[in-house]
C-alpha cells in the first residue's frame, strides 16, 4: 500500500480511466449503489419541477408543475453519484466522513440524500419519510417559505455556504484540521476551481499534519460547462490537467465516461485506492509519530457530463452535457404541453416505481448501503459544530493586566500584552487542541510572538536551519493569502473548535465577500433550532491606518469595520479597546461568545494604558462610559462633550481635553470613550445598542460632541443619525488623507489631531469664538509648526513625541 513518500508521483495515472481486473462491486452492491443514485437524481429533479404528485401516481398536469422553475440541475447528477458512492465507503470501512458540496447551487442533490437517508426528517420533522414529506421536500425547494436552491445551514450535514464559490477546499481542510479520525470529502466544481480563492485552496495540503489532523480527499468534478461558457479545466488537455495537479502536490485518479455501469465500477476502485493511500499515509505517520516527509494526497478527478441522465435535447437543441442543463433543462413543463410529456417521460425514467414503496419510503435497494445513525453524512457532529464543542480554558485576564497607577502612568505595546494572555490560551487548552491563530504571515508583526514559546507555524515543507518557529505539528496558521486563512478558520469553527485571525487592518477587505457569507451563515444557523452555537469567528486587525505612516497610503484603509456594521445586527459586533487592558477584556470576552462575527480594532505600538485592570472591565462591560477623571467640572452640564473610539483618537481626545484644561479652564469638558460600536445605534436597531435616555445622559441632549473616531466619519452619524443630538455631532475620521509621513502627521492631514480638536471646540462652543480667538490662532499655529519641523527632522516635535496626560 503507498505510503506518505513520493513514490505517488511515479504511478500510472490513467490505470483508473477504465475498469481492470476484478471488479470492485459485486452485482448486488452495482444495484445498490445505482438505485440509490437514481433515487436522488429523481428527487433532485423532481425538487426543480414538482409541487405535487411526486411519485407520479398518476400522469402529470400543469397544476403539478411550479408556477415559477428554479435551481440547477447540471450539478446534481455528478454529486448524487459521489455521495452514493462515499455511502458504500463509509459503510464498509466504518468512516466518519463529512461531505462539502463546492458546486455553487447543488442543493437539489443534498436535500434529495439527506432526505433518503433519514437525516432530513429527523432534522425537519414536518419533511416526514413518506409520501407527504416527499410532497413537502420538493415544494418547498425554491419556493416563497421555503428552502434555497444552494447548500445553506437548512441542510444536515453541511458547514459551506454554496451560494458563492472558491472556499469549499478551505473550508474543508479548516474542518479536518484537529480531527485526526475524520475524512472530509470535497466536490470542487469546474466552474468553482476557476477562482482565485479556490487555486490557492489546492496548496492547503501541505499544511495537513498526517499525525494529528484528518483527511481531505478533494474530488474535481469536470462536466465541461459553467452558466453558458466551457471551463478552463475541462477543456485543458489530460497531460496538462495531470501536471498541475501534480504540481500542487496529489496524486489523481481519474474516472471518466458516461456509462453508469462502467462508471460506478471505476468510481468505486478510485475510491477504495484513494482511501487505502490516505491509511497508509496516516497510519506510517502516526507510528512514527512525525511525518517522513510531505504527504502527496491523493484526490479524484470525475469526469462526467453536465446534466447527466437528463434530456438530451429539447426544442431540437441539445441539453445534456451542455451548458443547457446548467439550470432548468425544460423550461416551460407547466405552459407547453409538449415539455410537460418530456418532463414525465424524463422523470420516469427513473423507475421511481422501483425506488419508493407505495407510502412513499425508499426501498431496501436504495437504503443498503445508506450508513446509519452518526455515520450518515447529513448526521455527522462534526457538521452541527455545537454539538462537539468545548469551551475554552482561559487565562485570567489580571495575569496579564498592565499595572497601571494612574491614567496613563504605564505604557504597553498592546496586542503584545495579548500575545502574551493567547500564549497561554494555548498552553491551557493543549489537551483539547481546540485552539488556533491564523494570520497572513504577520504573527510577529503584530506583536503576538509569544505565542512561538509553546507552539510554532504549522509547515510541511523542507526546514532550513536560517527558519524560526515552523513544525508539522504547529498550531499557528500562517500563509500569505487573506483567502485561505479566511476558509480554514470558517471550516475550523463551523466543525467544533476555537480561533483567533490576526490581520492587517487595510488587506482585511480581501476576505468581505467571504465574511458576508459567513455572516449569512450565522444568521439562519441562529434560527435553526436543531443546529447547537458555535465559537464566534474573531477578527484582530491591528497594524492599522493610524501607524501605517512608514508604509504610506496603500495600506491606510480603516473601512473594513463599515462593511462588518451593515450586517446583520444579531451576528456582527465591533470593538474598539483604547489601551492594552481593555484589549484583554474585549479579547476574553470575544473567546467566550458564541454565533458572532467579533471585529478587534487594536494597535500594536507603545501607548498609554489609560485604565487598570477593574476599571478596563467594568469599562468594557458598559461598552461605553465617561471619563470623569479626564472631564472638567463635572458637577455641572457639559459645555462640549469630546467623544472617542479607538486607541489614537483616544490619545487625541485626551491632549486636547488637557489643552482644554489649559487654555480655557472656564470650559466645561466631558470625555467619553466608546469601546463597544454598536452602543451607538437605538437598542431597536442591535442588541448593543442604548436606550435614548441613556445616550442622552452620555451625550447630552443639546450640547456640541466632537467625535474623534478610527475610520470613516460617516458611519458614526449613520449609527446615531436617529438620536435626538445628531445635528450637533461633528465626527473626525479618516477622509483618505495619507502618505508616507509621521504618525502624527497622519493625524494632522485627515483633521483628526489635538489641535484641531480644541479648534472644533472654540467653533462649536455657543460663545466662545468670540473670547477665545488667541487660543485658536495657537493651536492653528501649532499645525503649521508640525508642518515645518517634520520636513525639516523627520519626526514628529518633541512635545507629540513625549506627551504624557500627567506630567
Amino acid at each position: 500500500m503507498p505510503g506518505d513518500g513520493g513514490s505517488h508521483g511515479e504511478e500510472d495515472v490513467t490505470a483508473l480511466g477504465a475498469p481492470t481486473g476484478a471488479a470492485v462491486l459485486t452485482a448486488v452492491e452495482q444495484s445498490q449503489v445505482d438505485a440509490q443514485w437514481r433515487a436522488a437524481n429523481y428527487l433532485a429533479a423532481c425538487q426543480i419541477y414538482l409541487m405535487d404528485n411526486p411519485l407520479l401516481t398518476e400522469p402529470l398536469k400543469p397544476e403539478h408543475i411550479k408556477p415559477r422553475l428554479l435551481g440547477h440541475w447540471g450539478t446534481s447528477p455528478g454529486l448524487n453519484f459521489v455521495y452514493a458512492h462515499l455511502n458504500r465507503t463509509i459503510v464498509r470501512r466504518d468512516l466518519r466522513a463529512l461531505f462539502v458540496t463546492g458546486p455553487g447551487h447543488g442543493g437539489p442533490a443534498l436535500y434529495a440524500h439527506t432526505w433518503l437517508e433519514g437525516s432530513y426528517s429527523e432534522a425537519w420533522p414536518e419533511v416526514s419519510y413518506d409520501e407527504a414529506g416527499l410532497r413537502k421536500l420538493c415544494r418547498q425547494f425554491s419556493f416563497p417559505g421555503g428552502v434555497p436552491s444552494h447548500v445553506a445551514p437548512q441542510v444536515p450535514g453541511s458547514i459551506h455556504e454554496g451560494g458563492e464559490l472558491g472556499y469549499s477546499l478551505a473550508h474543508a481542510y479548516g474542518a479536518a484540521f484537529d480531527n485526526p479520525h475524520l475524512l472530509v470529502a470535497c466536490v470542487v466544481g469546474d466552474g468553482e476551481a476557476e477562482t482565485g480563492p479556490l487555486a490557492a485552496s489546492w496548496h492547503s495540503g501541505k499544511f495537513l499534519d498526517p499525525v494529528r489532523d484528518g483527511a481531505v480527499l478533494p474530488i474535481l468534478h469536470l462536466n465541461g460547462y459553467k452558466i453558458a461558457n466551457p471551463t478552463v479545466l475541462s477543456r485543458i488537455s489530460q497531460t496538462e490537467l495531470d501536471e498541475l495537479l501534480r504540481g500542487y502536490g496529489y496524486a489523481p485518479k481519474y474516472v471518466e465516461g458516461d456509462d453508469p455501469a462502467v462508471l460506478h465500477q471505476v468510481m468505486a476502485a478510485a475510491l477504495d485506492v484513494a482511501l487505502d493511500e490516505i491509511d497508509g499515509i496516516q497510519v506510517r505517520a502516526r507510528s512514527l509519530g512525525h511525518m517522513r516527509d510531505r504527504p502527496r494526497w491523493p484526490m479524484i478527478v470525475l469526469r462526467t457530463p453536465k446534466g447527466w441522465t437528463g434530456p438530451s435535447f429539447v426544442d431540437g437543441k441539445p441539453v445534456e452535457g451542455t451548458w443547457r442543463s446548467h439550470q432548468v433543462p425544460i423550461p416551460d413543463a407547466r405552459k407547453n404541453p409538449e415539455h410537460l410529456l418530456q418532463l414525465e417521460e424524463w422523470l420516469r425514467s427513473y423507475r421511481p416505481e422501483t425506488l419508493f414503496d407505495s407510502d412513499g419510503r425508499p426501498s431496501d435497494e436504495v437504503t443498503a448501503l445508506i450508513p446509519r445513525g452518526g455515520r450518515r453524512m447529513g448526521s455527522s457532529p462534526h457538521a452541527n459544530g455545537g454539538l462537539t464543542l468545548r469551551p475554552l480554558n482561559l487565562p485570567r485576564v489580571s495575569a496579564h493586566a498592565v499595572a497601571a497607577v494612574r491614567p496613563g502612568s504605564a505604557v504597553a505595546e498592546p496586542t503584545r500584552v495579548l500575545g502574551r494572555y493567547l500564549r497561554d490560551v494555548f498552553s491551557l487548552n493543549r489537551k483539547a487542541v481546540n485552539f488556533r491563530l491564523f494570520g497572513p504571515d504577520e504573527t510577529a508583526s503584530n506583536r503576538l510572538d509569544a505565542v512561538f514559546e509553546v507552539t510554532a507555524k504549522t509547515w510541511t515543507e523542507e526546514i532550513e536551519p536560517t527558519d524560526e518557529n515552523l513544525a508539522p505539528g504547529g498550531r499557528v496558521m500562517e500563509v500569505l493569502s487573506e483567502h485561505l486563512c479566511q476558509g480554514w478558520l470558517e471550516g475550523y469553527l463551523l466543525s467544533g473548535r476555537h480561533g483567533l485571525f490576526s490581520c492587517y487592518e487595510a488587506f482585511v477587505h480581501i476576505i468581505d465577500s467571504m465574511l458576508n457569507q459567513h455572516v449569512k451563515w450565522l444568521k439562519v444557523h441562529q434560527g435553526i433550532p436543531w443546529r447547537r452555537p458555535v465559537a464566534s469567528l474573531n477578527y484582530l486587525l491591528t497594524s492599522h491606518v493610524w501607524r501605517q505612516d512608514h508604509n504610506g497610503f496603500s495600506h491606510q484603509d480603516p473601512g473594513f469595520v463599515d462593511h462588518v456594521a451593515n450586517k446583520s445586527a444579531e451576528v456582527v459586533r465591533v470593538y474598539f479597546p483604547p489601551d492594552a487592558n481593555t484589549l484583554l477584556h474585549v479579547a476574553e470576552h470575544c473567546l467566550k461568545s458564541r454565533d458572532y462575527v467579533n471585529v478587534i480594532v487594536a494597535g500594536k505600538n507603545d501607548s498609554p494604558v489609560w485604565l487598570d485592570d477593574e476599571e478596563a472591565a467594568v469599562h468594557c462591560a458598559r461598552g461605553v462610559g465617561i471619563w470623569d477623571w479626564a472631564s472638567t467640572h463635572t458637577e455641572r452640564e457639559p459645555d462640549v462633550v469630546l467623544a472617542c473610539a479607538g486607541d489614537a483618537p483616544t490619545l487625541e481626545v485626551l491632549a486636547a481635553a488637557k489643552l482644554l484644561r489649559e487654555l480655557l479652564p472656564e470650559v466645561a469638558v466631558r470625555v467619553v470613550n466608546v469601546v463597544d460600536l454598536m452602543r451607538l445605534q437605538p437598542a431597536a436597531e442591535h442588541p448593543h445598542g442604548m436606550g435614548d435616555r441613556e445616550f442622552d445622559a452620555l451625550f447630552t441632549a443639546d450640547r456640541p460632541v466632537i467625535f474623534a473616531y478610527h475610520g470613516y466619519p460617516w458611519l458614526i452619524h449613520r449609527l446615531a443619525y436617529r438620536r435626538t443630538n445628531h445635528d450637533n455631532f461633528h465626527v473626525r475620521g479618516y477622509i483618505e488623507h495619507g502618505t508616507t509621513t509621521t504618525p502624527f502627521d497622519m493625524l494632522v492631514r485627515n483633521s483628526m489631531d489635538r489641535f484641531q480638536f480644541v479648534i472644533d471646540v472654540i467653533d462649536r462652543v455657543p460663545g466662545l469664538l468670540a473670547r477665545a480667538g488667541i487660543a485658536r490662532q495657537r493651536m492653528a499655529d501649532a499645525q503649521e509648526r508640525h508642518r515645518r519641523w517634520i520636513v525639516e527632522e523627520g519626526e514628529d516635535l518633541p512635545e507629540i513625541r513625549e506627551w504624557a496626560w500627567e506630567s
